[in-house]
């Protein structure tokens, strides 16, 4: 029998629920909000930002500001430093669908499409080294070039060219040395890098116990879709990032389960994240 997801962290031995714990409080940052950088607003300070940032600049010090742990528990905003922008909810839901599928023997390695700084995929990682799994890989696809600029061949990105959005834009060495600050960095983590119709198809991934989806667009998300979720084993499951926040990968992901026949059911993480398991 199939365990439930959502007990999966709660049954964990003491020490390995401890350690994912912290993990995710650090990734997310709600461990130290009161130490994320914030030079941008200085305007109420004596002589303004262009006075204060070089004075303070000159003696290696930091504007910190305390962030907001409401937004940052929703995955509601950019954070300055944090590994990750999904929120409690979504990366517990990432943790808790890991761990389940190693508990229920699925084969099969982890994988996201779509990592930003890595957040999620680190996590993943440090499933595998909770749990003490020496075999699953844990796959990191990404452009690592931000967004790419809407295909036409899809109505639904017309309007949602973010190409240019350089937050988005974090390169794989950056994300590399994310898993090394954890001490998660070896063999086992496996770069994609590259635009998904490029990458994916191709990819040498036999099977997935995981599937995490965040790319945002019509076209991204249909990509990623089309190349893995057939690589999913029974009892595996499938994660979407964007589904409530963008109609865009919505969309996606209605045509793709109609087109396949899929009718697990959706199940509802948060404002916008949502997984189904794999019957």
């Amino acid at each position: 029998m199939l365990s439930d997801p959502a007990g999966a962290l709660a049954a964990l031995d003491p020490a390995a629920r401890a350690y994912l714990d912290l993990l995710m409080r650090c990734l997310t940052r709600e461990a130290f909000l009161d130490q994320e950088w914030w030079d941008a607003d200085l305007r109420d300070w004596p002589g303004g930002r262009d006075a204060v940032l070089p004075l303070l600049r000159e003696r290696d010090w930091r504007v910190v500001r305390r962030g907001d742990p409401a937004a940052r528990a929703e995955g509601r905003d950019w954070p300055p430093t944090a590994e990750t922008m999904i929120g409690t909810a979504r990366l517990a839901n990432v943790a808790e669908c890991c761990v389940a599928a190693l508990r229920d023997g699925v084969p099969g390695d982890l994988v996201e499409t779509g990592v930003w700084r890595g957040g999620t995929t680190v996590l993943m990682r440090g499933v595998l080294a909770a749990l003490g799994d020496q075999d699953r890989r844990v796959w990191v696809a990404d452009s690592f070039e931000g967004l790419p600029v809407p295909d036409e061949r899809y109505p639904a990105d017309a309007h949602l060219d973010w190409s240019d959005v350089e937050v988005l834009k974090v390169d794989a060495d950056a994300v590399r040395a994310n898993f090394d600050r954890y001490g998660l960095l070896d063999d086992r983590v496996r770069f994609l890098e590259g635009w998904f119709a490029d990458t994916l198809p191709g990819a040498p991934i036999e099977r997935l116990a995981v599937l995490r989806l965040d790319g945002d667009l019509y076209g991204s998300t249909m990509d990623a879709l089309t190349a893995l979720e057939p690589k999913v084993a029974p009892g595996g499951f499938v994660l979407v990032d964007d589904y409530g926040g963008w109609p865009s990968c919505r969309e996606a992901v209605e045509d793709y389960r109609a087109a396949q026949g899929i009718d697990a059911p959706i199940h509802e993480v948060d404002w916008t994240g949502v997984w189904w398991r794999k019957p």
